[in-house]
Parts: structure tokens; sequence; C-alpha cells
């Protein structure tokens, strides 16, 4: 079987040494660092570059996973090889968006039911970007599956780094709530999508404990036998734009789905055995992923 991955990225390297265990054969797409790509275990291809060795990869393709995100002139994937995905013969393809689409629910729940929403420009982004892909599987009758990832987390992505510097801060606003999921549970969510293909759906991918995200920093901090880090209100904290657009949605997700359709037992159902894990891997691992990948872009990350 061979898999191909557009945007081998942080979440992609826990899942292919599942696959390569497997006896798969991956392949992943990344800009300009193909050593990290072939760390994780998958043969790198370049792109932009490497377009036609990559349109022979999806014509070979049984599977194909898309962790681009989508840009200023939508999903870049779609944009450079629509036609090829349309002519392929896959028998799984997974989306990788996020939780952002529903919006803000004011600290409510949400499921895979629930309306599209959002109102920040990337959320957005990510629902034209969904209602793309689907335009596409259901004119070409391919297998596709679209995943809604709640904050990334995991070695060398944890809050370990900040709160040993002292730059840490625990910022507060009222009724502030989030959803996160272990990068290791991701890996397993696709895999048992793989094993259980259902065309059409999609799956909230988060763990059982939506917390406010300075509960997470002061567990965290008491973990490495440190004070919590201080105090900030929302309004007064230095924040990018888009660090303190990721406030904008405050909301409780639900990941029945995964458990119920694909029998996901997750393996670190909340942020407490997920910071426990994570410190252990980077105490290990001297600090780094053990991937060796770069920090998390901030929008990306469980805050």
């Amino acid at each position: 079987m061979r898999m191909l991955v557009f945007g081998h990225g942080y979440s992609a390297a826990f899942l292919t040494p599942l696959l390569r265990a497997r006896g798969w054969q991956v392949t992943g797409t990344t800009r300009s660092d193909p050593d990290r790509v072939a760390a994780a275990g998958a043969a790198p291809l370049v792109w932009p570059g490497e377009e036609e060795r990559l349109r022979a990869e999806i014509a070979a393709a049984d599977a194909i996973l898309v962790g681009a995100a989508p840009g200023p002139q939508g999903d870049p994937v779609l944009a450079a090889f629509r036609d090829d995905l349309a002519k392929s013969r896959l028998r799984w393809l997974g989306y990788l968006s996020t939780t952002g689409v529903y919006g803000d629910r004011n600290g409510g729940w949400v499921d895979e039911n629930s309306a599209l929403d959002a109102a920040t420009p990337r959320g957005q982004a990510r629902i034209r970007a969904e209602e793309d892909w689907r335009a596409l599987a259901d004119r070409a009758g391919l297998p596709l599956h679209i995943f809604r990832l709640a904050g990334i987390y995991g070695p060398g992505r944890g809050p370990f780094q900040k709160i040993r510097g002292g730059t840490a801060r625990r910022i507060i606003k009222a009724g502030q709530v989030f959803s996160r999921i272990h990068a290791a549970d991701i890996a397993q969510v696709l895999l048992a999508s793989l094993d259980r293909p259902a065309p059409g759906t999609a799956y909230n991918v988060c763990d059982d404990d939506p917390a406010p995200p300075q509960d997470v920093l002061a567990h965290a901090a008491e973990l490495l036998g440190l004070p919590p880090p201080p105090e900030v209100a929302f309004e007064d904290a230095a924040m990018t734009p888009m660090a303190r657009s990721f406030y904008a949605d405050s909301k409780r997700v639900s990941n029945r789905r995964i458990k119920e359709d694909l029998g996901v037992r997750l393996r670190y159902p909340d942020y407490r055995s997920g910071l426990a894990a994570t410190l252990r891997a980077e105490t290990t691992a001297g600090g780094a992923s053990p991937h060796g990948l770069p920090p998390a872009p901030v929008h990306d990350r469980a805050p």
C-alpha cells in the first residue's frame, strides 16, 4: 500500500511510523526540508518543485492525506492537482481541517452536525477548502474523509520551554475554553479511519477534556515543580494578531464519533495525561520533538 502526504508536517510524522510498521510505503511533500520528512520515515518530495514526480505518486497512491493549509487563493493541492486527483484510484482520501470551522459558541458544545459558522478569516478559509474537497469528491467519486483537529500539542510543541524560560503567561479571558489533541492520538484516529473507511464522513479529533488555557499552563508548571506563570488579562496581553484571533472562539468539541464509529480509545484523553507524556518524551529527547520538528505555528498550537 502506498500513502502520499501533502504537507508532511508534525502530525504526519506520528502517523508515518505506524504505517511503515504495517508495510506501507509513505511519500511526503515538504517545501524546503526533505531531511525532516526522511527522519520520520517517509520518502520526501519537494513541492513546489517536483510536480511531475508528484503526479506519478498521485496515480500510484492507494491513499492520500492532505495536511497543507489553504492560502489566499484557496487550497493549494486542488489548485495544482485537481485533475490528477479526479483520475486517481484512491481507496481513501483524508483532509486535515480544524475545529475552527465551527466558530465561537460561547463555551457551548459542538459536534460534526453543528453548523460551520466561523467568523475568522482562517476558519472561513477552512470552510471553503472543505467545500471544495467535497465538490471534487462528489464529482469524481473520491473516498473523502474530513478530520477537524483541535489544538495540537505533543513533544516539541508543549508549554514547558516557555515555562522554564519564564516567558509563559496565563492569559485570562472569562469563559474561554479550548479543546486539544495530542499528535499521537491524531495518528491513531487516522489509522482507525484507514481500517474503517466511511467516505463522506467528518470527524472531530479532540480529547475528552476541554479546558481553559490558564489551567493547562498551571498544570504544566506543576509538573515541572515551578510556580504557575503570572496571570495577564486578555485585554492587556501582548499577542500577535493571529494569537489573539485564536481567542475569538470558545467552544467544547464532542469526540463521540471517533469513539463510536472508529472504535478509538484515546491514549491521552485529557491534557494532564498528555502533558505528562510530552514531558517524558522531551526529557528523553533532550527537549526536542522525537522527529526533530520545529515549533508549531501559533495558530496550530494548543493554548
